[in-house]
């Protein structure tokens, strides 16, 4: 550190040095939005006749020279909220049959078919969309995890998780039910990819 720089680190606290007569300075590098920084600053120890001042200085790492708000300015590009969720599937045909028939989710006719290179559906959940693509899935159809929760997987929410549980009991299909003890039931389609139904209150 330049002497130019421990002056201007020293300069702010020069009157409370002068006014408690400090005989001991420690200087402390200052860290950001933390509650050691706010116990730190400016704080006067007494130890017998002498006096001991605590300065925060301005040094920081080249990371924490980015001020938190220059972050915000620059990651504030207007998210608004999740639009849809893509899907991969082997068969569009038993895909929707699961989707529209036992999860009773409707088509969005707005799809481009013409201008995709691949087969596929729109389908509303709420105001927003699960997008079915019929192309190749990486994702293995065997060992995955028996509770849909320790998978990549897509969470939509209802108004009755019972309700669900008799439907799937009924079309016979397997499911798990939240570890947490939440009301939320987790079930995979017919190409294993895992779904979450969590139960939230009416408005």
């Amino acid at each position: 550190m330049s002497d130019s720089s421990a002056m201007a680190i020293l300069l702010p606290s020069t009157s409370a040095l002068l006014s408690h007569k400090v005989t001991h300075v420690c200087i402390s590098p200052r860290v950001a939005n933390t509650q050691v920084r706010k116990n730190i600053a400016k704080r006067v120890f007494e130890n017998g006749n002498t006096r001991r001042h605590l300065v925060m200085t301005k040094a920081q790492t080249s990371l924490e020279a980015v001020t938190a708000e220059s972050i915000d300015d620059q990651n504030d590009f207007g998210v608004v909220n999740l639009h849809h969720v893509g899907i991969l599937c082997e068969n569009l045909e038993r895909s929707l049959d699961f989707y529209q028939n036992i999860l009773g989710l409707k088509i969005n006719e707005a799809r481009p078919h013409d201008k995709l290179p691949y087969r596929g559906a729109w389908l509303w959940v709420g105001s927003e969309m699960i997008h079915l693509m019929e192309l190749p899935n990486p994702d293995p159809y065997t060992g995955r995890p028996e509770h849909g929760g320790r998978d990549r997987h897509t969470c939509i929410a209802i108004r009755d998780v019972l309700k669900l549980k008799a439907i799937l009991d009924k079309a016979g299909i397997p499911y798990t039910l939240s570890r947490s003890g939440r009301p939320a039931i987790f079930t995979r389609d017919p190409d294993t990819n895992a779904l979450e139904f969590t139960q939230i209150d009416s408005p």
